[in-house]
């Protein structure tokens, strides 16, 4: 099953990041580039690291793609013009790719013990607790204070962007 679940979220991942690149428009691409970063969180988690996944989908997916977002709503950018490229990206890119492809080709096919790693092991530490148990014991009773302290400046900032914004919209209806 596990194995199934990793096919078809590397593939999902991979599908996103084409599309990432395929897209004219810059929300498509923000859209695109979201479900490889729900993708990654994915893959995470069938490895067994569930605070990496959920800090994948909460710091990435989350607030990088809102404030991404945002900015290229705020910008009112349109779509972007076709070219053709550069020719030297042409020449060497297609020849690099194959070289790149043949290397990785030649290191997976001479691996030694290809499978041999369980997914979900080493989840617990030397105590018999999950590793997650003992991180959120360190951010949350050791180091309650800067968590805190990080998360009240995040609102400081997030309210003076929204101060200058606001400061901007209402000169610019005064001009009109």
């Amino acid at each position: 099953m596990h194995l199934i679940l990793f096919f078809l979220f590397a593939g999902l991942c991979l599908a996103g990041a084409i599309n990432l690149l395929l897209q004219s428009h810059p929300i498509n691409s923000a859209l695109s580039l979201i479900v490889v970063m729900t993708s990654l969180a994915v893959l995470y988690l069938l490895l067994g690291a569930e605070f990496l996944a959920i800090a994948q989908i909460i710091v990435y997916a989350g607030a990088v793609m809102v404030l991404f977002t945002f900015v290229v709503m705020l910008l009112n950018a349109g779509r972007e013009e076709r070219t053709l490229g550069s020719h030297a990206a042409a020449r060497i890119g297609f020849p690099a790719v194959v070289a790149i492809l043949a290397v990785l080709a030649t290191v997976i096919l001479r691996a030694q013990g290809l499978g041999a790693v369980h997914l979900g092991e080493g989840l617990t530490n030397s105590h018999g607790s999950s590793n997650l148990v003992v991180l959120s014991q360190v951010l949350f009773h050791e180091l309650l204070l800067p968590f805190e302290v990080t998360s009240v400046l995040i609102l400081v900032a997030i309210l003076g962007a929204v101060a200058l914004a606001r400061r901007d919209d209402e000169e610019r209806t005064a001009e009109k």
